[in-house]
């Protein structure tokens, strides 16, 4: 009888312990990592529903629906994570990638500017510059761009497709020695780079 007795006992704390392991929660974050985009959005969600207080579920929200593409959805959200903590810079950049995607380019040129402010060695550092440049050029402003690009490319002196831009910049701005030395530091880390071709061979025709 106490053998049954144990052996019910080890049987019900079993069962328990596997429900247990069935109601482990998701790791937001972890699903953000693997690529699980939508799967860590609807994490971010239920843990904001539990708990509306809580930073972080705002930050990987954020990114993962700037991930998915859901730029409006991504500034709403992160503005109510702003209201919690207003100069948390990866809300901060959060806001400004979706409102650069939105075509909002003084407000994304801001909330960047606000970024490198706040986060001087943040993660985020060499692409806000990137997309600063790319704004400047929407802007006509080619002497700028060619600043934030320089700036993105100090960070990240490998990215073939940021030394194309740098290049363009310089085009645009008639520097075109200048503009050839970008175009060639790109076809260096990658030759097959159409538009650095392109802009290589409209640059050779000016000098």
């Amino acid at each position: 009888m106490r053998a049954k007795k144990i052996a019910v006992g080890l049987l019900a704390f079993f069962l328990m312990a596997t429900g247990l392991i069935g109601q482990t929660k998701p790791d937001a974050l972890e699903l953000y990592r693997q690529g699980n985009y939508q799967d860590s959005a609807d994490a971010c969600l239920s843990e904001i529903q539990e708990n509306a207080k809580n930073l972080e579920s705002y930050v990987v929200l954020g990114w993962a629906l700037l991930a998915l593409n859901r730029y409006e959805d991504a500034v709403s959200w992160s503005t109510k994570g702003r209201a919690l903590s207003n100069y948390d810079p990866r809300l901060i950049e959060i806001q400004a990638e979706a409102k650069y995607y939105l075509g909002s380019n003084d407000d994304s040129l801001k909330l960047f500017q606000e970024y490198i402010s706040y986060a001087p060695n943040g993660s985020r550092l060499a692409p806000a510059y990137y997309f600063m440049g790319e704004i400047y050029l929407r802007l006509a402003k080619f002497r700028h761009a060619d600043m934030s690009f320089s700036a993105a490319i100090q960070l990240d002196a490998n990215n073939a497709q940021w030394w194309t831009r740098l290049g363009y910049a310089r085009e645009m701005a008639k520097d075109y020695r200048y503009a050839l030395e970008a175009y060639n530091k790109a076809l260096a880390l990658n030759a097959a780079l159409q538009d650095a071709v392109r802009g290589k061979a409209r640059v050779l025709a000016h000098l």
